[in-house]
């Protein structure tokens, strides 16, 4: 007679049952391909007619496009310090909209809809499509305003209240990003709505009884407990704006696998844009470990 799995060992057995989907795409899907793209970075990949030849060259490969490429590193750094500066608007901006459509109020499922809009306007099947013709001619009116405000009206008046240049300087490239910072910000309004609407409503109805305002209620209630999903969002919105179709790094990339040095050199490319992704995600998370607090 065969032994019954006990109840520990059932939960861990559907637990490996569970996590064996991921697996599987992560192994086919992700580590076989950077294990390849790896081994490429430091081969030249000649094709022919019997398949692929590779011909080891080291480190020259990356070599090439430290030292020699004249656009690789230039725009690597911008990308990096674009990337830098948009997460943080990107988030504060989807907090904040998540905030006021957390309310309640009449029309509120119509926002929440308009506030999506952008991320499916955005998909590929869509983008496909002329739809940015269209667009542009809709806004061209709007835009043409932007571009007099933002570029001497705003300029000017920052100027004269004597602020400091690189902070003006960041202003003036936060108003300029506002269109794609709507864009890039529908989902994590979601996952930032999916967390307040998590948050017990008894927590502030006993903060207001104590006769704690809405202000104290937004930094000890509401700040501290959204704090995991807004690492979740830090994650996720570095990863979106590293790996979206549109990033220069990833346009050379294929542009050089395509049309330029070859594929060594393109899969070199890639490995260190990788690795920088690497970096900056660990840095995020090991400096918000700091304040993200787990309810338990």
């Amino acid at each position: 007679m065969k032994k019954r799995l006990s109840f520990k060992q059932r939960r861990i057995l559907a637990g490996y049952l569970f996590s064996l989907p991921f697996l599987l795409g992560f192994t086919l899907f992700f580590f076989y391909p950077f294990i390849q793209a790896f081994i490429f970075s430091f081969n030249e990949l000649v094709i022919s007619r019997e398949g692929f030849v590779l011909n080891f060259k080291g480190f020259d490969n990356y070599g090439y496009i430290l030292n020699v490429h004249p656009d690789f590193l230039r725009i690597f750094v911008e990308t990096i310090l674009d990337t830098i500066t948009n997460v943080p608007l990107v988030l504060a901006f989807s907090f904040f909209a998540a905030l006021v459509l957390n309310q309640r109020f009449k029309g509120r499922f119509l926002a929440r809809t308009i506030f999506f809009l952008p991320v499916i306007l955005s998909a590929g099947i869509i983008i496909q499509m002329d739809i940015d013709d269209m667009v542009t001619q809709l806004l061209h009116g709007a835009r043409n305003a932007e571009l007099i405000f933002t570029g001497v009206g705003l300029r000017n008046l920052l100027m004269n209240t004597k602020l400091p240049e690189g902070f003006i300087e960041f202003i003036l490239g936060a108003v300029d990003r506002i269109p794609d910072i709507i864009r890039a910000s529908g989902i994590q309004i979601l996952i930032f709505l999916a967390g307040l609407q998590s948050i017990p409503p008894s927590i502030y109805e006993a903060a207001d009884v104590e006769g704690a305002t809405g202000w104290e209620s937004f930094w000890l209630i509401t700040f501290p407990m959204m704090s995991p999903i807004i690492l979740t969002n830090a994650v996720y919105t570095i990863i979106d704006t590293f790996l979206t179709t549109t990033n220069e790094v990833v346009m050379l990339v294929r542009d050089e696998a395509i049309m330029g040095a070859g594929y060594g050199v393109s899969m070199a490319m890639a490995v260190l844009y990788f690795v920088m992704i690497l970096i900056i995600l660990g840095i995020t998370i090991k400096v918000s470990s700091r304040w993200v607090f787990y309810q338990e």
